[in-house]
């Protein structure tokens, strides 16, 4: 048993009246201890649920996502024209309506702005879909590759995905506790915030209630971070939506923190938002968006896209970055960005890729 995390432990789960709030350097030695599993399965337990009753505080928060910078993945710094893009969404997927995200960022990455996500597998409490299988369907498959390949894609292509499994394992290890307490901790929090890139970037970071946006504003003032958008998003997620009016927080650096109310009918956007579906539906609405066919899933990559070539500086307004991620898809340029990834995966992958590698959706790869 360690002591000192039993020290850390008695601090954050002492009830609500004595209980005390870590400093930033306690609150990442915890996170470290967790993450190598120096402290007991009992400890790391109690710990998470302790903790997400009392809910972190942006102080702790920091203090997490600096032990997350020492011992996560980080893809280093590439010379681009336009700020790396970071997408931070639940981990634990998506189960009523289609992810746009990985669409968003290959429109950026064909218009010359680079994106990086990051996610798992299927994982609790959720179980939803997940980036990688998003990713296999479209016959990228990121879960073949190293972090020093992914690197290597990432610098030639603009675009990069960190898979947890593969290139963060010790986070990864620490996934059964959420099936086995049947809540999110407070480390799926933290994964709405971390960017795992060594450089300047702007960082979008999710969220569903106004405290989790409240704490993580404080949090990356903390720590410095002073180019981010916040996005109450479709399930929690990155993605803009179009049935409801869009809640962004925009923070630039030298400037204080603004609040974007982006209505989808101002721009002739409004609709519902496109529902997951089968993975066959899912499947079939990516290859047409691919092939340049305007459907809805294609408004809603559009819509987002819009947005963030406008937030990474690519257009000056929101209408152009519109027009330009439209005519990025009806001319096949995203369709090529695809091609262009798919073979340097391809190239730097140091495993033959299994017969089913595309087929946890059920599906071929779809180019």
């Amino acid at each position: 048993m360690s002591d000192t995390f039993r020290e850390l432990l008695k601090k954050v789960g002492s009830g609500s009246h004595t209980s005390k709030n870590l400093t930033r350097a306690e609150a990442a030695s915890a996170t470290e201890m967790m993450l190598t599993q120096t402290a007991t399965p009992a400890q790391i337990g109690a710990f998470m649920i302790a903790h997400r009753i009392r809910r972190p505080t942006p102080t702790e928060l920091a203090g997490m996502l600096d032990c997350y910078d020492q011992l996560g993945p980080r893809l280093q710094p590439i010379a681009s024209k336009h700020p790396v893009t970071i997408f931070s969404s639940p981990y634990d997927g998506r189960t009523r309506t289609a992810p746009v995200s990985p669409l968003t960022a290959l429109v950026l990455a064909a218009a010359d702005a680079p994106a990086v996500l990051h996610g798992s597998d299927r994982m609790p409490t959720k179980y939803g879909l997940p980036f990688i299988e998003v990713w296999q369907a479209l016959g990228l498959n990121w879960q073949l590759l190293t972090l020093d390949q992914v690197q290597a894609v990432f610098e030639q292509t603009g675009l990069g995905f960190v898979y947890q499994p593969e290139h963060f394992p010790a986070a990864q290890g620490l996934v059964p506790y959420r099936a086995q307490l049947g809540k999110r901790p407070p480390l799926a929090t933290i994964e709405l915030m971390w960017s795992p890139y060594n450089g300047p970037a702007h960082v979008v970071s999710s969220y569903v209630h106004p405290p989790t946006e409240e704490r993580t504003q404080q949090a990356y003032a903390q720590r410095g971070t002073n180019y981010f958008t916040t996005v109450k998003g479709v399930e929690g997620s990155c993605d803009l939506p179009r049935a409801r009016t869009a809640i962004i927080g925009l923070q630039n650096p030298d400037t204080p923190f603004e609040r974007l109310l982006l209505h989808p009918r101002d721009f002739g956007f409004a609709d519902e938002d496109p529902p997951l579906g089968t993975p066959t539906d899912f499947h079939q609405q990516m290859k047409a968006v691919l092939a340049g066919q305007l459907n809805s899933l294609a408004n809603s990559v559009i819509w987002n896209s819009g947005f963030y070539l406008w937030r990474s500086g690519v257009t000056e307004t929101i209408d152009r970055g519109l027009a330009l991620s439209q005519d990025l898809l009806l001319e096949g340029r995203v369709k090529e960005k695809v091609d262009e990834i798919t073979e340097e995966i391809t190239r730097h992958s140091q495993y033959r890729a299994p017969a089913d590698a595309a087929d946890s959706l059920n599906l071929q790869p779809i180019l």
